[in-house]
This record gives C-alpha cells, sequence and structure tokens, in this order.
C-alpha cells in the first residue's frame, strides 16, 4: 500500500504539471499567459486576455486534475491523511510544473477539483463562496483566500475525517497568495473587468 500511495502522490504531481492554460493558450493561439496580463497561467487571466468560453475550458481541466488522482486513491482505498497528500501534491504541480519550468499558477480550480471527491454540496458551496465574494468585491484573488479558508469549516461539518487533509490544501493556497494577500493591502490588486 505504501508502493501504490507513493506511485499516486508522483501521478497527483505529474497531472497537476500539465499547465492547462498555457495549452489551451498555445493552441487557441494566445499569448503565454506566464508573460501576459497578470502572468499567471490559470482561468482569471485567461478570461482577461480572451474570453469566458477558453478561460471556461482552462478551469474545467485545471479542477479535473485535481479530481482524477484523488478520486483515483480513494477508490484505491488510500488512508484519508495521504489523500490530502496527493491533493497537495496536485496543487504542487500546478503551482511548480515540471513540464513548463516550474512557472505555475496558484493552482484554486485544482485544489477545488481535489476536494470535488469529498462530496458535491462542498463543491456547491465553495463555488458559491468564490462567486459571491467575487461579484461582491471584483478581486478574484480574494475571493480564492475567502474561499478556501472556509473549506475546511465546511468539511468539518460535512466529513469531519477530511478536515486535515483539507487544511493542508487551504494553508498552501493562502501561501501562494502571498504576494496577492500584500497587494490587496496596498490597495494595489488587480480586479475582475469581466462580468461574472
Amino acid at each position: 500500500m505504501l508502493l501504490l500511495t507513493l506511485a499516486m502522490i508522483i501521478a497527483a504531481y505529474l497531472i497537476g504539471s500539465i499547465s492547462s492554460a498555457i495549452l489551451v493558450c498555445r493552441f487557441s493561439g494566445l499569448p503565454d499567459p506566464r508573460t501576459t496580463g497578470s502572468n499567471n497561467p490559470g482561468a482569471t487571466n485567461v478570461l482577461r486576455m480572451s474570453n469566458k468560453f477558453t478561460a471556461a475550458i482552462v478551469l474545467f481541466l485545471d479542477i479535473l486534475k485535481g479530481t482524477i488522482p484523488v478520486w483515483g486513491a480513494y477508490f484505491l482505498k488510500i488512508d484519508s491523511l495521504y489523500l490530502g497528500v496527493i491533493g497537495v501534491a496536485a496543487c504542487l504541480g500546478h503551482m511548480y510544473p515540471i513540464f513548463f519550468n516550474f512557472k505555475g499558477g496558484k493552482a484554486v480550480a485544482t485544489a477545488l477539483g481535489t476536494l470535488l471527491p469529498i462530496g458535491f454540496t462542498l463543491g456547491g458551496l465553495l463555488i458559491l463562496t468564490w462567486v459571491c465574494v467575487a461579484k461582491l468585491t471584483k478581486y478574484s484573488s480574494l475571493a480564492a483566500i475567502v474561499t478556501v479558508s472556509v473549506a475546511p469549516l465546511y468539511v468539518y461539518f460535512l466529513k469531519p475525517l477530511y478536515v486535515y487533509p483539507t487544511l493542508m490544501l487551504s494553508a498552501l493556497i493562502i501561501f501562494r497568495h502571498r504576494d496577492n494577500i500584500k497587494r490587496l493591502l496596498k490597495g494595489t490588486e488587480s480586479k475582475i473587468t469581466h462580468k461574472i
């Protein structure tokens, strides 16, 4: 079981390393999202660069990157704590992709994907939280920070077994947003210009 768990952690990192934003932009004839807009290869930056449809494709693929390895590990009956490690590995792959010179995104959508196997109720609550905060403030980063901050609380009430893995993910995502937090405090953070 230990070897299987290790293999799943490696697989999760490699799957996470497939940058949806960069590949979709290449196929669509768009600039590299790492050098345009916010320089972040994620769905929000792709939305700034193109349109809702292209951004939705990136969002869906980024979510899938988190869901596939965690759901696979769940069906292989890997321990709940290690499910969290597998989820973190998928997010680390998105943040530091081995296939793209370790220059990746913030992994918010991938983190959402890792939490979906816990239940669609949780997924719905997380999406609703992000949309509400984004609509009210127009800050994608603040919506992400608030959403991952309340995620462990949602999990506690829905499936407390997965609180610790969720805390691991939340801490990682908040750490990755440290520069956004500084800009939010200074009032220099970019806002979402498209309607959500």
